[in-house]
């Protein structure tokens, strides 16, 4: 009974020494776009939802998921994830949807965002974003012709 307890405590201080350490090394190209190691810059995905707001996550709430670290602003925010990520992963990998409906890869920012039928898309700068939203429903379309190919590039 005590070794049970004693295990979960390491492995549980193991996972909290690897979340909050950047992800250099993958066994396998990650889908999500990533600043060292960490998805959506360290935003949280569920605060786009919830808040409709881009909040910043924190350390202390990260989990591991598709390569990469998510974090969040809240242990309810980490859970919500937990029990449904991909209904809050952005779409398109987190790279800008506008550079993905012609065909590029871009990092998206998290400062510039738009919720769709209920997918997060990010884009990379203003000017983008104006052109997007101009043709959403088509930059949209064309985008998920690319997407995931656009990453075997």
């Amino acid at each position: 009974m005590e070794c049970n307890v004693i295990l979960r405590l390491v492995l549980m201080a193991a996972a909290v020494l690897f979340l909050s350490m950047p992800d250099t090394v993958r066994a396998e190209p990650a889908v999500f776009s990533s600043r060292s190691g960490v998805a959506i810059g360290g935003y949280d995905a569920v605060a786009f939802f919830e808040r409709g707001a881009a909040e910043q996550g924190r350390r202390s709430h990260a989990v591991m998921w598709k390569g990469v670290v998510w974090r969040f602003a809240s242990a309810r925010n980490q859970a919500l994830f937990e029990a449904n990520p991909r209904a809050y992963a952005p779409a398109f990998g987190g790279y800008c949807a506008y550079a993905m409906s012609k065909g590029q890869l871009h990092e998206g920012n998290p400062q510039l965002w738009a919720i769709v039928d209920g997918d997060l898309y990010l884009l990379n700068n203003r000017r983008v974003l104006v052109l997007w939203q101009a043709d959403t429903a088509q930059m949209i379309a064309a985008g998920h012709i690319h997407w995931p190919a656009i990453l075997r590039k």
